[in-house]
């Protein structure tokens, strides 16, 4: 006798089965699921293939029912986690029930995005604190995530990088960037986490024409002339330093300001004569070799810290 236990990815529609799960479905003698209303069972039902209902089941309830002869249980979510390990330690040593397990559909890359989207929508609806947030008391959080994921990456060891850390700052960063989604999605001229993500899509697309549209392009120097005169483009901006947020770090925005201003044929003159112009020649220098000041600083600072903790430990 065979109980085929037909289980299903959460995060994909439950109609959407490979060809061996409807081939299986339609096949069995029996399909049976311990509700009528679980999300599989309605979708294996409207396709014209009845199911019938045991509620409550459980391990050995399933191996009876396959003792009567072949049956194929539909899973729901919790018991597509836990039946199979229960029913492989059920049938250990032998038995005269066999037990398939049959994946109808598995989980594409990005999935897992979809239980961000289910916990922060029970979030804001049941829970008092993210329920009162908004943008303006968001801010704050963005901010702090950016910082400690930039401190998760200035510790990756470049030789054996462990991302245990980087992983976790990402995530907490992700979650910033769908709150802020979630708020705006609340209001009637807001927008959702897939219009952001559209967005997206819709800019990288268009700003690589040399991957989605046949362009050819030389190297790399001319695939980010192209984006900027794209942007430039969709932006309609009238000055090379458009754009450029003035709260970013002063060596990052110097390194950006001579950066577009290279592209306008201005050139800083030397900067001996202040603190802020020696400065701004050593961006210059940084650039000129191919170094990124802010992230050189960061590294120096980094370095001098531990010196200091080294020495009170000692």
């Amino acid at each position: 006798m065979l109980l085929t236990l037909l289980v299903t990815s959460p995060r994909v529609a439950p109609g959407l089965l490979s060809w061996s799960a409807w081939s299986a479905i339609a096949a069995a003698p029996r399909r049976m699921a311990s509700a009528a209303d679980s999300p599989l069972a309605r979708a294996v039902a409207a396709s014209g293939h009845p199911v019938d209902v045991l509620p409550g089941a459980s391990v050995p309830a399933l191996l009876d029912l396959a003792r009567a002869g072949d049956v194929l249980w539909l899973a729901d979510d919790a018991e597509a986690e836990a039946f199979p390990a229960a029913l492989a330690a059920a049938i250990v040593g032998g038995g005269d029930v066999e037990v398939e397990v049959l994946h109808g559909s598995y989980d594409v890359p990005g999935a897992r995005l979809l239980d961000l989207v289910t916990v922060m929508d029970r979030l804001r609806a049941e829970c008092p604190w993210d329920r009162e947030q908004t943008h303006r008391s968001l801010a704050r959080y963005l901010l702090e995530e950016t910082h400690e994921t930039l401190e998760a990456i200035d510790g990756l060891d470049p030789e054996e990088p462990d991302y245990t850390h980087l992983r976790e700052e990402l995530g907490d960063l992700l979650l910033q960037v769908y709150f802020h989604a979630r708020v705006a999605a609340e209001h009637p001229d807001g927008f959702t986490i897939d219009d952001v993500a559209a967005g997206i899509v819709d800019k990288l697309v268009h700003r690589h024409p040399h991957v989605f549209a046949g362009l050819d392009v030389a190297d790399a120097d001319e695939v980010e002339r192209n984006w900027e005169a794209l942007k430039s483009a969709e932006k309609g901006r009238v000055s090379v330093l458009d754009g450029i947020p003035p709260s970013l770090p002063a060596l990052l925005l110097a390194d950006k300001t001579l950066g577009r201003a290279a592209k306008a044929g201005v050139a800083p003159g030397p900067g001996t004569t202040s603190l802020g112009g020696r400065l701004l020649d050593l961006v210059v220098e940084a650039r000129a070799a191919g170094l990124d000041a802010e992230q050189e600083l960061r590294e120096a600072v980094g370095r001098l810290a531990a010196d200091v903790r080294a020495t009170e430990s000692r």
